[in-house]
């Protein structure tokens, strides 16, 4: 395991993060690029919100559990990279899925994830990471991910070191993992750390949140990523020191969103139920929207 601190030289549209790197057991200290990843991963933007656990939002779809301030310490999620149906053309369309604390209730997102995105009417497959409202960076050299391969992720909190580890692997490919830490700023004032979240998300740039890409149907949890994970990293939390799959926890605490169009509610993408062990669903992209 790596920590990491940082310096930040911006270099207009495009940024580069020195990183020195030095592990734990004594391994020289090296220098690496970690470019900026093309969009942020912000925390929800409610639209409408139900009686029954269920609502609206204009950038994300999927499931988040709250719980009292301070009181989440780690999330675990896996899903299968899905493939993106570029348009004609060179419009740039983006869909992001990930796992993270906080955001739900709060100002903060602790997140790292996927994306299966479009340019110029051509598919990219990369992973990321962001501390929101910090910058979001390539996750190292998972930046040519395939279709099809099955992920796994974990974003942790240790109170000792007030300090998040955020890991992200290939399960596919389980060389291909990456690791980093990040130690809560001025910037980004104390996480309140009171929800964990399993998302599928139309990202945001400098104008609001950006096209979505056709991602057809993302699978999510232990019924689609076994038997390469079994149930080691499926969609799970740990609150308020209990841990458990999404559906373990009281269902006043549990929330589904569906997201919707800015300007119409149409839907754009919506979630399905819970699995009936409570540890998987999928999503489904029903259209970018007027």
């Amino acid at each position: 395991m790596f920590s990491i601190s940082r310096e930040f030289t911006f270099f207009g549209p495009t940024a580069v993060l020195v990183a020195v790197l030095s592990s734990p057991v004594g391994m020289q200290a090296r220098e690496l690029k970690a470019v900026l990843a093309p969009h942020r991963h912000r925390p929800v933007s409610v639209r409408h919100v139900r009686d029954d656990g269920t609502a609206d939002s204009t950038n994300w779809s999927g499931y988040a559990v709250t719980g009292a301030n301070g009181s989440v310490t780690s999330v675990s999620g896996s899903w299968i990279v899905p493939a993106s149906t570029c348009s004609k053309g060179s419009a740039a369309e983006y869909a992001s899925f990930w796992v993270g604390i906080d955001g739900w209730t709060s100002s903060t997102v602790e997140q790292i994830g996927t994306d299966s995105d479009c340019a110029n009417g051509k598919p990219s497959y990369y992973a990321w990471y962001e501390f929101y409202p910090e910058p979001s960076y390539y996750a190292g050299k998972l930046t040519n991910l395939t279709p099809g391969h099955t992920m796994s992720a974990t974003v942790s909190y240790d109170a000792a070191n007030n300090q998040f580890t955020a890991t992200i692997t290939d399960e596919t490919e389980p060389s291909l993992s990456f690791t980093t830490t990040f130690t809560p700023n001025r910037r980004t004032g104390t996480p309140s750390r009171s929800s964990a979240e399993w998302i599928a998300e139309a990202p945001s740039g400098s104008r609001g949140v950006l096209p979505l890409a056709d991602f057809g149907t993302v699978y999510l949890g232990q019924d689609y990523t076994s038997p390469l994970l079994a149930d080691s990293n499926t969609c799970s939390a740990t609150i308020g020191g209990v841990t458990g799959p999404i559906g373990s926890f009281d269902a006043a605490n549990v929330w589904s969103s569906t997201m919707v169009s800015e300007r119409t509610d149409v839907p754009m993408a919506t979630p399905s139920a819970l699995s009936n062990d409570g540890s998987s669903f999928l999503v489904t992209w029903y259209s970018v929207g007027p």
